[in-house]
């Protein structure tokens, strides 16, 4: 009966050590998470992380939210450029260049948008932000749900990162299905990003140049 109870209670801290493992880190973070318009001291970057893109071109609405944020920040004076950093290794799939000009058309001039499109995950974003942007202070631009994962991942790498939450964008909202989904993701994505931070993995696309607009 005893061992049985041991075998249930290592099984128990088996299941509950990722989400006590992102309570940690989220509770770690929240003093550095603001909302557009809580933002005072200027940086010279809000890094736009990538998500999805429909085959139209446009940016799908979590993105879309992230974006305008930025471009707040940005028209606030707040930061000096922009950066968008996705995934844009295909032609036909182009996170950084939808991010640009979804954010020109609100006014952010081109000469004031740097693309990296080898933004294909967190903590290559993170990564290459240091490494080949050099950029060392930043505002990072995304929901609430995933600013924690990013922030922990850019500290750790180096960079003197606060976060932006963009969930209040849009006043609907979003559905209770995008959330549910994207706030799972975050459990195994948190665990991969430690194991990326220890390890000090280097992104595949490490020398993918950084573009600017012309």
């Amino acid at each position: 009966m005893r061992k049985r109870a041991w075998i249930a209670i290592v099984i128990a801290l088996i299941l509950c050590s990722p989400l006590l493992l992102r309570l940690g880190v989220a509770l770690r973070f929240a003093p550095r998470t603001h909302a557009p318009h809580a933002v005072q001291e200027p940086r010279y970057a809000a890094v736009v992380l990538g998500a999805r893109v429909y085959p139209n071109g446009e940016p799908s609405a979590m993105l879309a939210d992230r974006i305008g944020a930025a471009v707040d920040l940005y028209h606030a004076g707040h930061v000096d450029v922009v950066v968008m950093s996705g995934d844009g290794r295909e032609p036909s799939y182009d996170e950084p260049g939808a991010m640009a000009r979804y954010a020109m058309q609100r006014g952010v001039p081109p000469e004031d948008i740097i693309l990296d499109r080898g933004g294909t995950r967190t903590y290559d974003s993170c990564y290459r932000l240091g490494h080949v942007l050099g950029i060392d202070s930043a505002y990072l631009v995304s929901q609430n749900f995933h600013l924690d994962r990013a922030l922990m991942l850019c500290n750790g790498l180096g960079i003197h990162a606060d976060g932006v939450f963009a969930d209040t964008q849009r006043p609907w909202g979003y559905s209770d299905f995008s959330l549910t989904r994207s706030r799972i993701r975050e459990i195994p994505a948190l665990t991969l990003a430690i194991y990326d931070l220890l390890s000090g993995r280097t992104p595949t696309f490490s020398d993918l140049e950084i573009e600017e607009i012309e």
